[in-house]
């Protein structure tokens, strides 16, 4: 059984030699081995992962006839849960291998797949392919996947559970892709390496994607060395960040240990305790809301700072890893009274949702709404970018507009800071005159009466069922439902997806006319559920999956699963911080959303409804 070859940390990529670079991905480090009956998944402690992971197992039994022409075959690679295409979630990974009976690994398996990303080929048809190159062992193992048909790069929406880790040979170029969807960090290579057996070698080099906090010293345990952390909130309480320990040389670790307990006001055990007044920065991976940093990691003594300046509304920007580009301002600005939401945890909240808000911005004309002081005062819809955008911002002249096209992270956060609070798109993007998407709207009078929304996604759903049709569904955020289903694109008419809206639109009303109606004016529709199929049209637009709702108190318009929709939903449950929870948690319901496209069979569709129903 091979043990694996492991990268050395550096804190810079190399500057000199022949390097590739792959990013990387926090999961289970695990040699693929498939033999001519079973395939094996050995972990670090040459432990098989596979019956703790029977997607996997299920998976790679169904490539086995395919595989048969290269067996004996061991690949390198991380087994993950992938969080978007360049960052897999640890933490949801390690509660996964936790769990111990049967039924619930099944459970958990069918809920959130994981992947195994492949980044080496080790053995092919029983020959050892160690002592190559790189990346002729690299190119090797892509040609393996393209003839496989597998996936050429980690994509988390795609079934296909085995895929290739690429590399890049620009380091600053893939840099800029780690610290957009915060992944964990880049893997160096170089380019004419062998694979090294068991050996940590500097041929590959971890280049982490630190971010950086000001805190201080709050005390000091003799028994465990470690060295406790905190920074200050607004009203000058300490909060706690944990401990840490790695980084320090020894006359450092000794002159701290003694400045401590010589300065420590009181003990508990082994734990002494000082007032703040030592500050440090510590490197860290990620923060997930607890008393604890991932990974902290000295970087520096702090003489030039005092402790009252090392703030937790700084540490929250700097966890985030804004974009440079941007300087936020007054982070403690209130939003919303309820939940307390403040202007930092809103920027926080986009920067955590952008890779999956941004694909549905993308290449949109965008109308947001501003609220330049929350719910506390008024707001305004914008279309046209400003005079004072920075360039990043990209527009395209529409009408008499030069209006927002949101394409990157730089402009999300950007718009975030100016307090744009939500996001409405149109159903086409800039490029093209034929239809995205369709998008039922259904509208409760009240949000007491959010079960007529839900019984009508239900029925809806039906109908899709049996068109064969792939249909999202997400809250508005407000107190209704939307119903959506992807379209080919550069295929479909305004004129002939309303004949598949009105049709649906009629159906739900025949179905149950004494709940759900067409009417248009309120004062008509008699407590029933509005079914707004007139919205659905050329130069209408919709919320974006995953835009905060202002008069709501800042509940999200939340992608949601099938499974989800039934009596128990609550729709004043999707708060910014549930929503937050529910992408670590069960992942994005809409992740399959473009790639469901082209397999909507929307011409049969159209087809039946004009057989069945010739006057529409």
């Amino acid at each position: 059984m091979l043990k694996p070859m492991l990268p050395t940390l550096v804190f810079d990529h190399p500057k000199h030699g022949k390097w590739l670079y792959e990013i990387k991905y926090d999961g289970f480090r695990g040699i693929l081995d498939c033999q001519e009956h079973q395939c094996f998944l050995w972990s670090r402690n040459g432990k098989n992962l596979l019956p703790q992971f029977p997607e996997l197992t299920e998976y790679l039994a169904s490539l086995q006839e395919q595989l048969k022409p290269w067996l004996p075959l061991k690949i390198d690679g991380e087994l993950v849960m992938l969080e978007n295409d360049y960052k897999a979630n640890f933490s949801q990974l390690q509660i996964r291998g936790r769990i111990k009976t049967k039924g619930k690994i099944g459970e958990a398996s069918q809920l959130r797949p994981c992947r195994f990303l492949a980044f080496d080929l080790l053995e092919m048809t029983g020959q050892s392919t160690t002592q190559m190159a790189y990346d002729s062992r690299k190119q090797q193992l892509s040609s393996l996947f393209n003839q496989l048909d597998l996936p050429l790069s980690p994509a988390y929406e795609d079934d296909k559970l085995l895929q290739f880790i690429p590399y890049e040979e620009d380091f600053e170029q893939l840099a800029k892709r780690m610290y957009d969807y915060n992944s964990e960090g880049i893997v160096a290579k170089q380019k004419g390496s062998i694979w090294e057996e068991g050996k940590r070698s500097r041929h590959w080099m971890k280049i982490k994607n630190w971010k950086t906090v000001s805190c201080f010293i709050t005390g000091y345990d003799e028994e465990n060395h470690y060295f406790y952390i905190g920074v200050f909130d607004e009203k000058q309480s300490i909060i706690p960040l944990g401990v840490f320990i790695n980084g320090l040389d020894t006359e450092t670790k000794n002159a701290l240990r003694e400045t401590v307990i010589s300065n420590s006001h009181s003990q508990e055990g082994s734990l002494f305790i000082m007032e703040p007044a030592i500050c440090l920065d510590l490197y860290f991976l990620e923060w997930k809301g607890g008393a604890q940093l991932r990974e902290p990691f000295f970087k520096q003594l702090r003489l030039d700072l005092t402790a009252d300046q090392c703030s937790f509304n700084e540490f929250l920007i700097k966890d985030a890893a804004f974009p440079s580009e941007i300087d936020i301002s007054h982070p403690e600005k209130p939003l919303w009274e309820e939940n307390h939401v403040k202007k930092i945890d809103f920027l926080r909240y986009l920067r955590k949702i952008s890779p999956y808000l941004l694909p549905f911005l993308e290449n949109r004309l965008l109308t947001v709404i501003r609220a330049p002081h929350g719910e506390f005062g008024e707001f305004f819809y914008q279309k046209n970018k400003p005079n004072s955008a920075p360039d990043f911002v990209e527009s395209i002249p529409y009408e008499d507009n030069q209006m927002i096209v949101c394409n990157h992270l730089e402009t999300l956060i950007w718009l975030g800071n100016q307090l744009a609070i939500e996001y409405h798109i149109p159903f086409q993007t800039i490029n093209d005159r034929f239809v995205s998407e369709i998008v039922i709207d259904l509208d409760p009078p009240s949000q007491e009466e959010f079960q007529l929304a839900v019984q009508a996604a239900l029925i809806i759903k039906r109908v899709l069922d049996s068109f064969s049709l792939t249909g999202f569904v997400k809250f508005s955020g407000n107190k209704g439902m939307q119903v959506y289903i992807p379209l080919p694109e550069s295929q479909y008419t305004w004129d002939e997806t309303r004949v598949f809206t009105e049709f649906l639109a009629k159906f739900l009303v025949g179905y149950h006319p004494h709940l759900f109606t067409i009417e248009r004016l309120k004062k008509n529709r008699q407590g029933k559920l509005y079914v707004d199929f007139i919205q659905h049209a050329e130069g209408k637009t919709i919320i974006a999956p995953y835009s905060v709702r202002l008069p709501s108190k800042g509940l999200v318009a939340a992608p949601l699963y099938w499974y989800e929709i039934n009596e128990k939903l609550d729709p004043k449950s999707f708060t910014i911080d549930e929503v937050s929870k529910r992408v670590e948690t069960i992942g994005n319901p809409f992740s399959t959303f473009f790639t469901s496209k082209e397999q909507q069979p929307f011409d049969q569709v159209l087809q039946m409804i004009h057989r069945d129903s010739p006057n529409l």
